[in-house]
């Protein structure tokens, strides 16, 4: 039997109907409602990502790149993990519909991050996380990617993309408000005092 892509059980969840919770009991993939869009968005648990031709495939280029770094491989994995969650995050705040931009690259950004641990893990000649602590390098990363099969990684990281272009707006302003601190009524009524002296 050959091993499924990613597209082909996602296309199949997508065909299946609407007793979603059925389909996630079949498939091994979980869902979130796109409440702006109508859409339901399918992804994988980390564990249902193993069994596809994907994984192999990412898990291989992962490995590539931590090989190619000079530095250890988990120091690697947990930089680039870090790089690609914060450009993800600077897209998502620059894109004209982040609910369109969540459902295009969600599932892109949990299986490459899954696939990062797994070829940490590989590189080090660990096991596979399959349970429990999670893997030193996430230590420093700011979700949980194993809780609940990687449903609150999906779900909080779906709120930090929809919520993206607000937290750069606010960052701005606080930004500008910090540049200037003095306001121009202030700044004319110190000229108009030194003028008076």
């Amino acid at each position: 039997m050959s091993t499924p892509t990613l597209a082909d059980l996602l296309a199949q969840a997508d065909a299946d109907g609407h007793d979603h919770s059925a389909t996630e009991k079949a498939t091994g993939l979980l869902h979130i409602h796109n409440h702006a869009t109508g859409a339901i968005v399918w992804f994988p648990t980390w564990k249902k990502f193993r069994e596809t031709a994907d994984w192999q495939e990412s898990v291989n280029g992962a490995g590539a790149e931590l090989a190619a770094a000079s530095a250890p491989a988990e120091q690697t994995g947990a930089a680039l993990a870090a790089a690609e969650l914060e450009t993800l995050l600077d897209q998502a705040a620059r894109s004209s519909d982040a609910n369109a931009f969540v459902q295009e690259n969600l599932t892109g950004h949990l299986t490459r991050t899954w696939a990062l641990g797994d070829a940490v893990a590989k590189a080090n000649g660990k096991d596979l996380h399959t349970s429990g602590a999670t893997p030193s390098v996430f230590a420093g990363y700011p979700y949980d990617v194993y809780a609940q099969d990687g449903g609150v990684f999906a779900t909080t990281l779906w709120n930090d993309i929809i919520d993206a272009r607000r937290t750069r707006a606010l960052a701005e302003e606080a930004a500008r408000k910090a540049l200037k601190p003095v306001s121009r009524k202030a700044m004319k009524n110190a000229a108009r005092k030194a003028a008076r002296r």
